[in-house]
């Protein structure tokens, strides 16, 4: 446990000299993909719209624009003065926002969780704890956050079509993708860091199809040919 520590703080100092900052060497990765100028993307668990980004790259040396959404308000604050070619949005993603308006969010900076999120009490406890212990982080606290669907979200944007779309919401995955109107709105590609694969995947199957597993957790998704992407309507 302490080599993986030190592992990750190796880590983490080397993210704020890059302009490639994700995580795994992501966006490298990517780039065999979204190798291209001018696209649009979302983001979902921004941070601070810099550290672990799948899409600081894009926008700084490649052109691009999107939506990024992050639940935690100084986090928000801080990807709001970052990324300034992109709107930015202060809300946690649901399935359906008006039974769920808010939700409780516990801080853990990177590793910041949905209450219930990680379906077992000790499961989020260790998440937060190993959280805290590798950002080398005081204490967390707990918050609540209003709540919009990503539907919602793409209405009052009114994007083109979507090349991109990253999630990485610490098991939250599947009521994020349950709250995109995927009839509407079908990103080219998806990634997604799925901690529950299977119900992930079986959600995504009908309309994309699996490319490639790019680290432990993170699927790498690309849009069905018989399922156009971008906005329909």
């Amino acid at each position: 446990m302490e080599i993986l520590k030190r592992i990750v703080r190796g880590l983490w100092r080397r993210v704020y000299r890059s302009p490639r900052p994700a995580l795994n060497d992501l966006d490298r990765k990517l780039s065999k993909y979204l190798n291209f100028r001018n696209g649009f993307f979302i983001e979902v668990g921004a941070n601070d719209g810099y550290a672990q980004s799948n899409t600081y790259y894009l926008e700084k040396k490649l052109g691009w624009r999107g939506v990024l959404v992050e639940a935690i308000p100084e986090l928000y604050q801080r990807c709001r003065k970052r990324r300034t070619r992109s709107q930015v949005f202060h809300c946690a993603l649901v399935a359906d926002a008006a039974a769920q308006p808010t939700v409780t969010v516990h801080f853990a900076n990177l590793m910041s969780v949905v209450d219930g999120a990680l379906r077992t009490n000790e499961a989020q406890q260790e998440h937060i704890k190993t959280g805290l212990e590798i950002q080398r982080l005081p204490g967390t606290y707990s918050l609540q956050v209003p709540t919009r669907t990503l539907t919602s979200i793409l209405d009052e944007v009114q994007p083109p079509p979507i090349d991109f779309f990253s999630l990485d919401v610490e098991g939250y995955e599947l009521p994020v993708l349950q709250g995109l109107d995927l009839s509407r709105y079908r990103p080219r590609f998806i990634l997604v860091e799925a901690r529950f694969f299977d119900e992930v995947n079986a959600h995504l199957q009908p309309y994309y199809e699996l490319v490639e597993q790019m680290t432990h957790h993170d699927y790498f998704y690309r849009a069905k040919p018989s399922s156009p992407a971008g906005p329909t309507g």
